[in-house]
């Protein structure tokens, strides 16, 4: 089941793989712009997201009782919700651009910015109603139509990045505003295609049969708002620290934010393999609950965290052999005209990777520990959690030894290191303390 899910989640993640490569070849202040803008665009994600979650464990939920009228009303009021989040949000980031000139970052980046900004917003719209239906089909168990979807929209990303970025054949050279064109399309055709892989399959007919006219459901909304809310919360903290790393390191110059860039991406990638795992354990753990099974849900929810540990385990060795190598991927080594910058932000990223390799171990586990507590919609202290270890742990840690103690970019991801590993152990005590209640 997993496979899917991870294969999915690295396709949106790959679409950012493409865009820094591809704008890397033009110069750092581009790539540094491209980490700027989406900084703003992660924020947004993290809440639709977030908020999406909660689809996944209500219809695991139903699914497991065979309760299609139950589901089917999650599917609407999951679709109304997350869209219009997608909507709202896109609003918000065109209103707060301005920020962009208050945050000390340097003004080439921020000029090249802006308008790379304004069109991958929209793709936000498309990306929530995308995210609504794949955390449905999630909680049905059927991961393998929003990998598709995913891999369609990837390979069209690549076409598209290829001929605006660089200008290839009757197209125009538009660097990184092609590539922003590139996300926009590509997410469009993957919401659509989506809805076409699954609106008329026999599996879910019973669901999307009469759907537009099923009802808005007050309790339905409600319980999705207490699920997605806190979920949401979780990622954009979690998010948050991150984004406050690309804002920090882009006081220190646009080679520290271009490297900041590159590791966070490398970092990204292998991620998704726990956030894919992540889901798993909401939808297994998930059935259990529904099925009140307890030990069953304890045993399955410590097998996926044995297995997210084997994997990163297995990334933390990739990063520290391949440090110096990875980094060369995002930018033109032979550039003569920018040797000084690419060496620059190469040697940086080369050292933030040996970090990012100890904190694989860490961000693995904290995430497929939380998808099992969202399995067990048990939302708010895990919250409250995610916010102590990521504000009040990591964030004056990176502050410090990032600006005040001078050690820069290393310095702030010291901070992310500490605050992952916060979350980790503060979530696997929620775990233990949440299954022992029900067993006893």
């Amino acid at each position: 089941m997993a496979w899917p899910v991870i294969l999915g989640l690295l396709g949106h993640t790959i679409v950012g793989l493409v865009d820094n490569v591809m704008v890397g070849k033009l110069g750092t202040a581009p790539l540094a712009a491209v980490s700027l803008g989406n900084s703003f665009l992660f924020m947004a994600m993290s809440i639709i997201l977030g908020f999406s979650t909660g689809i996944t464990p209500l219809v695991a939920a139903a699914d497991s009782t065979n309760n299609f009228k139950e589901g089917k009303s999650v599917l609407k009021n999951g679709i109304l919700l997350v869209t219009s989040l997608g909507v709202l949000l896109t609003i918000i980031i065109f209103c707060v651009q301005p920020l962009l000139y208050e945050m000390k970052q340097t003004e080439e980046v921020v000029e090249l910015a802006i308008p790379y900004l304004n069109i991958v917003a929209l793709s936000l719209i498309p990306l929530a109603a995308f995210q609504a239906l794949k955390q449905f089909t999630d909680g049905l168990s059927q991961t393998k139509y929003s990998m598709w979807a995913t891999v369609i929209a990837n390979i069209l990303n690549v076409l598209l990045n290829y001929v605006l970025i660089y200008g290839i054949w009757i197209f125009p050279e538009l660097g990184i505003v092609g590539a922003a064109w590139g996300t926009l399309i590509s997410r469009i055709v993957m919401a659509i295609v989506m809805f076409l892989f699954i609106a008329k399959k026999e599996k879910f007919l019973v669901y999307f049969d009469d759907l537009w006219n099923e009802k808005i459901v007050k309790s339905t909304f409600k319980t999705l708002n207490k699920i997605g809310f806190p979920s949401a919360l979780q990622m954009f903290f979690e998010f948050g620290i991150f984004t406050a790393a690309i804002w920090l390191s882009g006081t220190l110059g646009k080679n520290p934010q271009a490297a900041n860039q590159i590791a966070l991406n490398l970092s990204s990638m292998t991620f998704m393999f726990a956030m894919g795992l992540a889901v798993v354990a909401t939808i297994r753990v998930g059935n259990q609950f529904g099925l009140k099974d307890f030990s069953e849900l304890r045993r399955i929810a410590r097998s996926l965290f044995l297995l997210i540990l084997i994997l990163d385990v297995i990334f933390a060795l990739f990063f520290m052999v391949f440090n110096e190598f990875l980094p060369t991927i995002y930018l033109d080594v032979n550039d003569i005209e920018n040797k000084i910058d690419n060496t620059e932000v190469i040697s940086i990223s080369a050292k933030l990777l040996i970090i990012a390799a100890f904190f694989q171990l860490f961000d693995g586990i904290q995430a497929v520990v939380l998808g099992a507590l969202k399995g067990m919609q048990d939302v708010r202290i895990p919250t409250f959690i995610t916010f102590v270890a990521y504000w009040v742990i990591a964030f004056p840690i990176s502050y410090y030894f990032g600006l005040l103690a001078g050690y820069g970019s290393q310095g702030l991801w010291v901070g992310l290191l500490v605050g992952l590993a916060a979350s980790a152990g503060l979530l696997l005590w929620r775990f233990r303390v949440v299954t022992n209640k029900q067993l006893n």
